[in-house]
């Protein structure tokens, strides 16, 4: 397959770059800082551009089986960049041909009781609450789109942190998953491993996941 990744300098974006092309997947990488982007691939593109940008990417994604997005806020501190590029992503990658779209989201949209979310509870910590409101606010982006792309809005666990890759994780819908003793984690490259699953089996389309142990 052909992919388009944007984000592959951060650090989950870099996760899913490794997964890809270990997988044999052709993948443009669209970044706005090539430099930053240590990798060298015989089935990797490095593409400059800008996200916020279509005209900068558009030409270099047509052809695409589809497009994957790992978008942080946290190097502009603009949290509002989340539900705008999502909104751009979904506009103007149905005129490059591209009509599958997984999107990197976040856990503090995820409810731990009905209608009570991660991020509503007192101990969510403050520094990470701007950009959870920027993701939940992304989802809504989503759902509320009338856009032809088959999207997938993938939340990790409450806790992603790097560790081996085990190949292995569970998938829930809007509920935090948890394990026997109440832990709700992933590692990014198992993070990466059922992303890509979603991509390859072309399902969960038009709905938000979340995936962990």
């Amino acid at each position: 397959m052909k992919i388009a990744l944007f984000g592959a300098t951060g650090h989950l974006g870099r996760g899913i770059l490794d997964e890809a092309l270990a997988r044999g997947h052709d993948v443009v990488a669209i970044v706005r800082d090539p430099a930053r982007l240590d990798a060298s691939h015989a089935h990797l593109r490095v593409v400059t551009g800008d996200v916020g940008q279509p005209a900068t990417w558009l030409d270099a994604v047509r052809g695409a089986d589809a497009a994957v997005a790992s978008l942080s806020a946290r190097r502009d501190g603009n949290n509002d960049s989340l539900p705008a590029n999502a909104r751009l992503l979904l506009d103007n990658l149905p005129r490059a041909g591209v009509k599958r779209l997984v999107w990197v989201g976040g856990a503090g949209s995820l409810e731990t009781a009905p209608g009570v979310r991660v991020i509503d509870d007192p101990g969510f910590p403050a520094a990470w609450k701007p950009e959870a409101e920027g993701q939940a606010k992304a989802l809504e982006v989503f759902r509320a789109s009338p856009a032809d792309v088959d999207w997938t809005y993938v939340s990790p666990a409450a806790l992603i942190e790097d560790g081996e890759r085990s190949g292995t994780y569970r998938i829930g819908g809007d509920r935090l998953l948890v394990d026997a003793a109440g832990n709700s984690r992933i590692t990014v490259p198992d993070y990466a491993v059922a992303l890509l699953d979603r991509v390859e089996k072309n399902d969960a389309t038009r709905q938000r996941i979340t995936v962990a142990y």
